[in-house]
């Protein structure tokens, strides 16, 4: 029997073609699995980027307000602030959170910032003396004149993006009132 050869044989035989496509598939896999895990970090690092300058937004709109304000008062929760601003002679501002949506109100209806997983207002007398309990709470805040005693407030501001109850963003300032003592 004889066998026939052929030296100029051109192509390629079907199992060559079968491993080139399962290693161009396993590439294509890899490739894309990558290029999806970099969009969703890109989308998380966004979302953190927006949320961190919005925290820094709302402290910085609060901090001007409660400085240039007189007559703060102390909330009936660690949550809330009241006082007002003498430039524009209105009504008491109140800076509150509601603590079911996460969501911090200027006012009753302007909301601010959203995804606030913690707020607290210690307020402070002008010798550095905290007004509040160890747990924040303020010491009979019907029983005393806050708005004449309350120098100095510190905010405690806590961002949680991504809902798993750890803060991601964490801000805190002390704010010392410029109209102090006027009235």
């Amino acid at each position: 029997m004889k066998i026939i050869c052929k030296k100029n044989q051109k192509g390629f035989s079907l199992i060559e073609m079968m491993v080139v496509v399962v290693i161009l598939g396993l590439i294509v896999l890899g490739l894309v699995t990558f290029f999806t895990g970099g969009t969703k970090s890109w989308v998380a690092g966004q979302s953190q980027l927006k949320a961190q300058r919005e925290a820094r937004q709302a402290m910085d709109r609060m901090v001007r307000e409660i400085r240039e304000g007189k007559n703060v008062k102390i909330g009936s929760t660690s949550h809330l602030i009241l006082f007002v601003t003498p430039f524009d002679g209105s009504p008491d501002i109140q800076y509150h959170l509601n603590t079911g949506t996460g969501r911090l109100y200027r006012n009753t209806a302007n909301a601010v910032i959203d995804n606030i997983l913690n707020l607290s207002f210690t307020y402070f007398d002008n010798n550095g003396n905290p007004i509040c309990d160890v747990d924040g709470v303020p010491i009979d805040p019907l029983d005393i004149d806050s708005a004449s005693i309350v120098s100095k407030v510190h905010i405690d501001l806590q961002v949680d993006v991504d809902k798993d109850s750890n803060p991601d963003i964490t801000l805190n300032t002390d704010v010392n009132l410029r109209n102090f003592g006027l009235q």
